[in-house]
């Protein structure tokens, strides 16, 4: 899967867009560029969905159903959701949000996200944290312009983010597409955390944990982007809210 968004509705970390990328002698891609890319690697059974100058969201249909991770793509009401992997408890959360038994991971996640959006009963990471499974997703909010994205605590599924040569955020499971479109700008994006695009990023593990960015240096000693781990030393001072009082404006009181 592959989801680039315009620097003016995603801000990933600072520390992610590194200054060798400029310096050295692979300069990272426009997003046109990154696209064309990512669908040449898949030129049968790849879709792809542009909106305006904001937003591109490909997705490669899976030749087998019986992937160990499934791929998943789905969209309700403007909200569109890229998922790879599988989630053990869906039935569960299923009936926990009124949808049908036929209702996959993309489906439900969507209205996790509606559901946080417009009534907030749960705090946002708790709400990924009760996912049960190895996954990944990415979330584009077309009304709102806000990306949501997560990553599985277990590792079982690998994700990576990078910056573009005009600032666009670049996300895919396409190690080598984000190479190629990033440069020296990516990371792997960090298991059992999630990225909201006006609240940051944090661990939905440890949400009242402060972040740390940590220099990756390539085999040319280049820094290339960053990991970011949780500092287990360091607590935000504040007390989240929680209930019905909890949405997303306020994430940043983690």
């Amino acid at each position: 899967m592959l989801a680039i968004f315009h620097k003016a509705f995603a801000h990933p970390p600072e520390e992610l867009n590194s200054p060798a990328s400029h310096k050295s002698s692979k300069k990272p891609k426009l997003p046109e560029e990154t696209l064309n890319e990512f669908l040449s690697h898949h030129p049968h059974n790849t879709f792809s969905m542009s909106f305006a100058n904001a937003a591109v969201l490909a997705y490669v249909r899976p030749e087998s159903p019986y992937l160990v991770h499934q791929r998943l793509f789905c969209g309700v009401d403007d909200i569109y959701c890229l998922f790879l992997g599988s989630l053990n408890n869906l039935c569960m959360l299923n009936r926990q949000y009124g949808l049908s038994k036929g209702s996959n991971e993309a489906m439900f996640v969507i209205e996790a996200y509606r559901t946080l959006r417009d009534r907030g009963p749960y705090p946002a990471d708790q709400v990924v944290k009760d996912l049960d499974g190895s996954f990944a997703f990415v979330i584009y909010d077309s009304k709102a312009g806000t990306v949501f994205t997560a990553l599985g605590s277990d590792g079982g599924v690998k994700l990576y983010w990078g910056i573009a040569a005009d600032g666009s955020v670049v996300i895919s499971d396409d190690l080598d597409v984000i190479k190629e479109g990033c440069a020296k700008s990516f990371a792997p994006f960090p298991t059992g955390f999630m990225f909201h695009s006006e609240q940051g990023l944090m661990s939905f593990e440890h949400p009242m944990n402060k972040i740390r960015a940590m220099p990756r240096v390539d085999s040319e000693g280049m820094i290339c982007g960053a990991n970011f781990k949780v500092d287990v030393y360091t607590r935000v001072n504040s007390i989240p809210r929680v209930g019905s009082e909890t949405n997303w404006t306020h994430w940043e009181s983690h």
